[in-house]
């Protein structure tokens, strides 16, 4: 189906603005999550492996634990900060 077919997958071409929308938003939401987890992987395995090797050290699990914590709660602070802002 592409982005202007009606959802249902029939074929009589016309534009359907709420499935463009649904598409939409999925895939933004999708590419949102696929970078945020990329990232978070990159900075705490940056931050909490310093010495790459076979196996995962208890240190380096708690590190890479509190880690992703704290990342995914100010990740939410900044969204909570940015929706309330944008909707006064």
């Amino acid at each position: 189906m592409d982005s202007f077919s009606s959802p249902s997958g029939g074929s009589s071409g016309q534009f359907n603005p709420d499935a463009f929308k649904d598409q939409l938003k999925n895939q933004l939401a999708q590419a949102y999550a696929e970078e945020f987890l990329e990232t978070m992987r990159s900075k705490c395995f940056d931050k909490c492996i310093t010495k790459p090797g076979t196996s995962i050290g208890g240190s380096e699990s708690s590190c890479i634990s509190r880690c992703m914590d704290r990342y995914i709660e100010a990740t939410g602070i900044i969204s909570k900060a940015l929706f309330s802002a944008s909707h006064q």
